[in-house]
């Protein structure tokens, strides 16, 4: 069997192993979905009336929903990468790495497994997250090929943002550790324009906000889903996507090949 064949034979195995575990212990992944769900309601009930009365322009079309709507969708994406570095680390913590390098199985399929069982675990809770979007009163007015071009842009930033946690996960010395280091790409979002313009923070805020990955990717999405408008956001945010990808995989090829010991 040539290299190829065999290296995705192994990845499927891995990949079927995640999920079986992922099933049995559904509590990593019933948080990811639970904590967007909640900030969902939390902004649209608690905080909506406030924060929707001061949205002016064009970045508002319709409900304060249909603003906040696109960010926790794109909170949701971050919050799932963090399920790549708790399981990697748990693997690594309890000896399986070490084991599976003794056997005759491809080096690649390890990481493999685990990002393509994120990517499908994502997809799942951002999928429920839409659904309780829609529930609540969020009205797109996307056609069918905007609404593929932003589940394209979603799953390429969980690709990104999952390599990156598997980088995390492999250099992490506990499982605490590893459910910590992802926290701050969570909230990075609300640090961007999901819940309000960048134009009403503070000019030392705005700045930052405006040149974070978050807000771009958050705009094209936005823009996709609302017909609000894009400009260059949608580049920025493939550029952000495609480097963020680029060094969580070169992250993560690096700290597997180095070795992983208890």
């Amino acid at each position: 069997m040539s290299a190829l064949p065999y290296a995705a034979r192994d990845s499927v195995t891995m990949f079927r192993r995640n999920m079986k575990r992922a099933v049995r212990y559904p509590s990593v992944a019933v948080v990811i979905v639970m904590m967007p769900v909640i900030f969902l309601l939390l902004f649209n009930y608690a905080f909506g009336g406030a924060l929707g009365a001061g949205i002016q322009g064009p970045e508002l079309k319709g409900d304060y929903i249909d603003y906040i709507a696109p960010g926790i969708i794109l909170m949701t994406v971050a919050t799932g990468s963090i399920g790549a570095a708790l399981g990697i680390c748990m693997d690594k913590t309890e000896g399986i790495v070490n084991r599976f390098r003794t056997m005759a199985i491809s080096r690649a399929s390890f990481l493999t497994g685990h990002v393509l069982s994120n990517l499908v675990l994502t997809a799942f809770g951002t999928a429920v997250v839409t659904a309780v979007a829609l529930l609540i009163g969020f009205r797109p007015d996307a056609t069918a090929p905007e609404w593929l071009a932003a589940a394209g842009l979603m799953a390429f930033l969980a690709l990104a943002l999952t390599w990156l946690s598997a980088g995390m996960g492999l250099v992490a010395k506990t499982v605490e550790s590893a459910s910590n280091m992802p926290m701050p790409i969570t909230f990075l979002p609300f640090l961007g324009s999901a819940v309000v313009p960048t134009e009403t923070m503070p000019s030392w805020m705005r700045w930052f906000a405006d040149h974070q990955p978050f807000t771009p990717i958050n705009e094209t999405l936005r823009g996709l889903l609302m017909g609000t408008g894009i400009g260059n956001s949608a580049w920025i945010a493939l550029a952000w996507c495609t480097g963020l990808a680029l060094l969580g995989y070169m992250w993560a090829k690096a700290a597997f090949k180095r070795g992983v010991r208890n």
